[in-house]
């Protein structure tokens, strides 16, 4: 998801929400540990169907769980917050999608921390991950696979980086004088070839850390914070039952 369009601990949730009730395969659950309400996005990469109708509603301390087709497929799973509704109208404050509540396969707005996910690939039925915060930060998630083997860590960022967004990057709702409500990258705040990694710096030769993405890495060191961050970052976990995707781990 670019910036111009726009990614084991206790849990104590209150309600169990399951789309279907499969005995096998790969099972996406998303859980809302934040004391608010989240509205979780879904976009499929091309050619992939959506899941879940690509968006929905997801109260403080509940989960939703999501049969993951036996097929491969990828995609991005975000938060967006502060939604509100103005008669027919929908609206997020942040990582929205177009003004609607299912997604249906289009992507977010930055800035948004996002998770990127690849089922059902490899000939060790890989399940690949990462958390990215290139297009800037909303809210704190974290990936977690279950009963996989081989190399499955939880990866992503767990600190609520809002309150320490340096100032040439806060995104307000309202502008200016609205509360924080998302932090931007370096390139959704300045939209230079430098920052954005575009054009004659779209290498890895030429694509490099900076002040701005280095504060995001500071903080989640185990998250992608520019574009040609370091690859490792992406795990692989052999046939896990469950990926968990937990915002405000």
């Amino acid at each position: 998801m670019s910036s111009s369009s726009l990614f084991l601990s206790t849990f104590f949730i209150l309600t169990v929400t399951t789309l279907t009730s499969p005995t096998c395969g790969l099972i996406l659950t998303l859980v809302n540990n934040c004391n608010y309400t989240v509205w979780p996005a879904i976009q499929p990469n091309a050619g992939h169907p959506v899941l879940a109708g690509g968006g929905f509603t997801l109260h403080t301390l509940t989960h939703l769980s999501i049969p993951v087709p036996d097929a491969h497929w990828s995609g991005r799973v975000w938060a967006r917050t502060g939604c509100t509704y103005s008669g027919t109208a929908f609206s997020c404050a942040s990582g929205d999608c177009g003004g609607r509540l299912q997604c249906n396969g289009a992507g977010g707005a930055a800035p948004a921390t996002l998770a990127q996910l690849e089922a059902h690939h490899g000939n060790g039925d890989y399940v690949s991950y990462s958390v990215s915060l290139v297009d800037g930060f909303n809210v704190p998630m974290t990936v977690t696979p279950h009963e996989g083997k081989g190399v499955c860590p939880v990866v992503g960022c767990r600190t609520d980086l809002l309150a320490t967004c340096p100032s040439v990057l806060q995104h307000r709702v309202p502008a200016v004088h609205g509360p924080v409500v998302a932090c931007k990258s370096g390139c959704e705040a300045f939209h230079t070839d430098e920052l954005c990694c575009r054009n004659h710096f779209n290498s890895p030769n030429t694509c490099h850390e900076s002040v701005y993405s280095s504060f995001f890495k500071h903080s989640c060191p185990n998250t992608f914070t520019f574009a040609h961050d370091n690859p490792s970052l992406m795990h692989q976990c052999s046939s896990p039952h469950e990926l968990k995707v937990i915002f405000c781990h």
